[in-house]
């Protein structure tokens, strides 16, 4: 594949610190003033963040989704995405597959009322976050449809099964499916086979990455005219030596270690060394086959580090087209409405739809 050629459109400088705005969410957050019985559950959580036995993991993993909640609320009662659902049509698909026994994997799609019937239209198969082990498809409906009507776009949320229940690579093997279906079946769905793109925050970034991986691995990254991962989790750094981390990746990097070993992860040992696990692991060669990326991450987020890494070797790879980092932002800021960081990362969603997915490069 030649080397992708960058707009460079992206330069912001790092502020240095957290947004105020944002901060003060985070605060009450970490005091356990922001939801009802959050102190309590984030005490419990530390505890069992010490044991690795199956009682404790179990127990870890309720937890956890209640925490992520909280977010869910946010979205839902975020008033820029009043009305919201009247700009689009909603609509499903599901995609069979058989990499772990017979499954239908759904899929929400949100077509701008304006492109209602048209043929050709530009597709974008989205992987929602939720650390690959929580949140649903329904999670970013909100958001996503606003996305595709502020951008023409048809928007595929793809509600991939999540670990522990499904463990990888049959997780991002669910994601793996829908893009192949959507290009193959790109005429009936009125989408150009030319223009479709991917994407994923969080947990929905690894789906994302992995997916390239199999993409690479099969040589079917043509099916790909970009990829978009964001904020996304992409190796095994939580497992080095927490002095090395940034604040906020010492202050998770139990929580990942968990997540990976005993949730995603379907045999830790045999996969550890594996990139259907972690994509950042790609050979040098696999990277070279990757579609083009846009990697956006937030300069708080707790995956920065990994994330970097991972877009410079694709940037030698010469697949990265841009890195955004979103100054003064932590980890899943595009769903704290209301602060500054939220809008600046819809605005570069907007920007690179403009200039990447609708425009030649």
């Amino acid at each position: 594949m030649s080397r992708v050629v960058s707009k460079n459109l992206f330069d912001f400088k790092p502020a240095g610190k957290l947004d105020d705005d944002v901060a003060a969410i985070y605060n009450a957050m970490e005091e356990g003033t922001f939801s009802s019985g959050a102190k309590e559950i984030a005490e419990r959580m530390k505890e069992l963040l010490g044991r690795e036995d199956e009682e404790a993991n179990k127990e870890y993993i309720v937890l956890f989704r209640k925490t992520v909640e909280v977010v869910v609320d946010m979205v839902d009662n975020n008033p820029a995405y009043a009305g919201v659902a009247e700009r689009v049509v909603t609509s499903s698909i599901t995609v069979p597959t058989t990499h772990d026994g017979e499954f239908d994997v759904p899929v929400e799609v949100y077509t701008p009322k304006n492109l209602e019937g048209k043929k050709m239209r530009v597709g974008y198969v989205y992987a929602h976050g939720g650390g690959a082990v929580s949140l649903t498809a329904a999670y970013e409906r909100n958001p996503l449809s606003k996305y595709a009507a502020d951008n023409d776009l048809v928007v595929f949320n793809v509600d991939y099964r999540i670990a522990p229940e499904t463990r990888c690579p049959n997780n991002i093997k669910d994601f793996y499916e829908v893009i192949k279906h959507v290009h193959t079946n790109a005429e009936s769905l009125g989408i150009d086979p030319a223009k479709i793109c991917i994407g994923g925050e969080s947990g929905g970034g690894y789906i994302c990455l992995g997916a390239m991986v199999l993409l690479a691995q099969n040589n079917n990254s043509n099916m790909v005219k970009l990829a978009i991962p964001q904020i996304p989790m992409t190796d095994d750094y939580c497992f080095s030596d927490p002095l090395v981390m940034t604040l906020e990746e010492r202050k998770e990097h139990l929580m990942m270690r968990k997540i990976w070993k005993h949730y995603i992860a379907a045999d830790w040992e045999e996969q550890k060394h594996d990139p259907h696990l972690f994509p950042g692991k790609s050979s040098d060669e696999l990277l070279e086959k990757f579609p083009p990326t846009i990697m956006v991450e937030a300069e708080f987020d707790f995956y920065i580090t990994e994330a970097t890494r991972f877009a410079g070797r694709l940037r030698r790879a010469g697949r990265l087209l841009e890195l955004v980092i979103i100054p003064g932002s932590p980890h899943g800021v595009a769903f704290i409405p209301g602060v500054k960081g939220c809008k600046l990362h819809w605005d570069v969603m907007d920007t690179i739809a403009r200039e990447y997915i609708h425009g030649d490069f």
